[in-house]
């Protein structure tokens, strides 16, 4: 058994108006790229980590075409929340729309043989910065007069991310032989400095940590290593060319 990780698939198999093609070559045909790497190297038996960004579905009626895609897929695969991942609902009517090979982790715990996971979408933090190493690629469709959140609004938000992570790695099974955590937004920065997440991830003795949420990154940026005992995998999909990355 292998344990694979990708994130921001951004499915628009539900919303074909809204594919992420717009944004230029690394885009084409991606979601056929991703079905073809997906089953060149994932087994049945294998787990696959989603984090973040899952499909463009405004809802959860559309976002569930798009979980039967990726349950047609092999393997067993568990997801966290991105920041576009608009249809999110609660856990109970989440775990009544997912198909069988599909699980999540939001407040929670999920098991899979010995590997515990959890984790929880996170958000920006002043404590890092990427941008020198991404090109920026404006978002088509977006209107101008769009204002993020104020940076008291954020620190609200990065805040009360911190807490659920907190709350979610708190029930993963301590017997377990791995232990993963899947962050949709990177809990650390480019060059590995401590941060308020990798204090967490250290605290609750986390072996690996997948995250994305970054696009059109620069190729020379290769945001993995250890530090002080957790692994950092930076997984978005058009990063590893939509081929899922194995961490174990």
């Amino acid at each position: 058994m292998k344990i694979w990780a990708i994130a921001d698939l951004h499915l628009a198999i539900s919303t074909p108006k809204k594919t992420m093609e717009v944004f230029g070559p690394a885009w084409t045909d991606y979601h056929e790229r991703i079905r073809k790497h997906w089953q060149e190297v994932v087994s049945p038996e294998d787990l696959v980590l989603l984090a973040g960004d899952i499909t463009w579905a405004h809802h959860i009626d559309e976002a569930v075409i798009d979980f039967h895609w990726i349950d047609e897929l092999p393997g067993t695969k568990v997801m966290c929340k991105g920041n576009h991942d608009y249809w999110w609902v609660s856990n109970n009517k989440l775990e009544k729309a997912l198909p069988p090979s599909l699980h999540f982790v939001h407040n929670s715990a999920y098991n899979f043989n010995d590997i515990t996971i959890g984790g929880t979408r996170l958000w920006d933090t002043p404590e890092y910065s990427f941008e020198k190493y991404i090109n920026f690629v404006e978002t088509p469709n977006t209107p101008k007069t769009q204002k993020g959140p104020t940076p008291e609004e954020s620190a609200r938000i990065f805040d009360r991310e911190l807490e659920r992570l907190e709350r979610s790695l708190s029930q993963l099974n301590p017997d377990a032989r791995l232990r993963i955590a899947m962050i949709h937004y990177p809990p650390i920065g480019p060059d590995l400095k401590p941060s308020a997440t990798s204090a967490i991830l250290e605290k609750h003795k986390i072996d690996h940590c997948v995250f994305g949420h970054l696009h059109n990154v620069k190729p020379e940026l290769n945001i993995t290593g250890n530090h002080n005992g957790v692994h950092y995998h930076f997984v978005a999909g058009d990063h590893l060319q939509f081929k899922p990355l194995q961490i174990a």
